[in-house]
């Protein structure tokens, strides 16, 4: 169980590590409505727990601190079990500027018959994350999409 855990959470994190993101600052303006990309982000949201972290480092805490709540929050789908189904599920969301996940999605693997189960686990895990200290980008609170990706393996 414990390896599961560790290859899981090492999974996470490297797929977090080069999972590249898209802004949507236009004319390096920060306009009412758009997002700006957790990648580019001048100030990073703050996980709970995280908030005493040196800013330089704040962006590994809350990588590990949204590792650690997927891990904990991870319930692998019986139906999927059975079924035999497993693969990697991206998780869109916004961080908005209450700190609040919002508008999520999640992608399955591509050709995956039945990845919808996978998708909604997914999804389930990233509504149970709690109120998030909101981003700063020149020196306003922003929206921040953030993509989580998650992978579903048995063993």
């Amino acid at each position: 169980m414990i390896k599961k855990m560790f290859f899981v959470l090492a999974l996470i994190l490297q797929a977090n590590i080069t999972f590249s993101q898209d802004i949507l600052v236009l004319d390096n303006e920060i306009k009412k409505e758009e997002s700006v990309a957790f990648a580019v982000i001048e100030e990073v949201p703050i996980f709970p727990g995280c908030e005493d972290v040196e800013r330089n480092e704040r962006l590994a805490c809350f990588q590990k601190k949204m590792a650690e709540h997927i891990i904990g929050n991870m319930k692998y789908p019986r139906e999927a079990r059975r079924k035999n189904i497993q693969g990697r599920v991206i998780v869109l969301f916004v961080i908005n500027k209450e700190g609040i996940v919002e508008n999520i999605v999640a992608r399955g693997p591509a050709g995956c018959e039945n990845c919808e189960i996978l998708e909604k686990e997914a999804i389930r895990i990233i509504s149970l994350l709690p109120n998030i200290k909101p981003g700063m980008q020149k020196g306003k609170t922003v929206k921040v999409k953030y993509a989580q990706p998650m992978t579903f393996k048995l063993q």
